[in-house]
């Protein structure tokens, strides 16, 4: 039967990420795989997490499975940490959470729990949307439909657009929206927006559904859960993925979880497991190293302040590299306006150029990016800024 199959080509991102490496050039640049990079273009373990990794080697004493929950001191910490200690849904005991392998096991589970409560329920995506979530809900056998969320060539949110389009949507259906740091544009919903939001999914009797992926990487861990915080708080039910992929470095551990918000403890319980039973007949037992390492952190003070520390280095690095870039162009002379770059947040950006532009940066110059303009501004150096901006003013100046 294997006979029949016929090899799928590459992911695209992995592809190009492939040809960067193949590149025998000293400047070439890689903006297309989507980590974390610090001055010197590694992806370094955190402090942070090294020495919670340091203390549990120490102190481990078995490998057995833990409960299909995930590790108890992560599920506290991740609430708190998505929702805040005095959050309305924390005090009333209507969140509850399980481990999963990272954000995308979380969005998986998610996609499964909204066709398990409505077998005909419809999921409502932004255009554009981090490319792996059609994917994932499709997976699950979900419906899908999409709203307009950003316009490439005014590099503004279209929110006027997202809100007539969601009228459309049925009682039951479900709403994908971005956390914080929008993947793939980095233009995010404003506090006005989050609360009209809101508005509408109670209105209209939708299910909020938060991929919450970058906490911290956009204005600081509570400024970049304001937006899920207040859905959580004027609507009675919200599913949140969320990941410490990126805010803890964990990519390789898989670790992130779903957290659902009910209208009662008992439906936070009911809801808590549905979950496992979904996972139980996924991957069966969740992962659990990445789970007590981050874990750790959250719990215990030093550990929690040296991360705290690390990832405002992180952000502020980012914020300043979207500033540095915007400045360069200018000052180049560059024929295009880019200070749109430095509005956004997070990791990633469209540029806003053609592919046949983008080819060019490619082949004559050695700057990777994916097809659609998208770039990882972590990615970007004080060593590499100016063959990048040098570049890009050229290849713009044909107009």
């Amino acid at each position: 039967m294997l006979n029949s199959l016929e090899a799928l080509p590459p992911d695209p991102i992995l592809g190009l990420s492939l040809a960067f490496q193949e590149d025998p050039r000293s400047e070439k640049i890689d903006l297309g795989v989507g980590v974390y990079r610090d001055e010197s273009g590694d992806t370094p373990v955190m402090r942070a997490v090294k020495a919670a990794e340091k203390q549990f080697l120490e102190e481990e004493t078995t490998k057995a499975y833990i409960p299909q929950v995930g590790v108890a001191e992560f599920n506290a910490g991740v609430l708190d940490l998505v929702l805040g200690r005095d959050h309305p849904a924390m005090v009333d005991g209507r969140a509850s959470t399980v481990l999963t392998p990272g954000g995308t096991g979380a969005l998986r589970i998610g996609a499964e729990l909204i066709k398990r409560i409505k077998a005909d329920a419809t999921v409502w995506v932004g255009d554009p949307t981090w490319a792996n979530h059609t994917p994932i809900l499709k997976g699950a056998g979900v419906n899908i439909a999409t709203f307009p969320y950003y316009d490439k060539e005014s590099s503004t949110v279209l929110f006027s657009e997202m809100l007539e389009a969601l009228d459309a949507a049925s009682p039951g259906d479900a709403v994908l929206v971005h956390g914080c740091c929008h993947n793939p544009c980095g233009a995010d919903l404003g506090i006005a927006e989050w609360r009209q939001l809101a508005d509408l999914v109670v209105a209209k009797g939708l299910l909020p559904f938060i991929d919450l992926a970058y906490q911290g990487f956009g204005e600081g861990l509570d400024e970049d859960a304001a937006g899920v915080r207040l859905v959580a708080e004027k609507c009675p039910e919200v599913l949140i993925a969320s990941s410490c992929s990126k805010n803890f470095g964990l990519y390789r551990e898989r670790t992130g979880s779903l957290t659902s918000v009910a209208q009662s403890a008992e439906k936070a319980k009911a809801a808590q497991s549905h979950a496992t039973n979904v996972a139980r007949a996924m991957y069966s037992m969740p992962p659990a190293h990445g789970a007590f390492l981050a874990g750790m952190v959250l719990q215990q003070d030093d550990l929690r302040q040296t991360w705290q520390e690390e990832l405002t280095a992180m952000r502020n690095r980012m914020n300043e590299l979207r500033a540095l870039f915007v400045r360069k162009m200018a000052d180049k002379g560059s024929p295009r306006d880019f200070s749109f770059i430095e509005q956004q947040f997070g990791m990633f950006s469209f540029l806003g150029i053609d592919k046949e532009r983008i080819q060019r940066l490619r082949d004559e110059f050695g700057i990777y990016m994916v097809g659609s303009s998208r770039v990882n501004i972590a990615g970007i150096s004080e060593t590499n800024i100016d063959h990048l901006t040098d570049s890009l003013v050229e290849v713009l100046k044909d107009g």
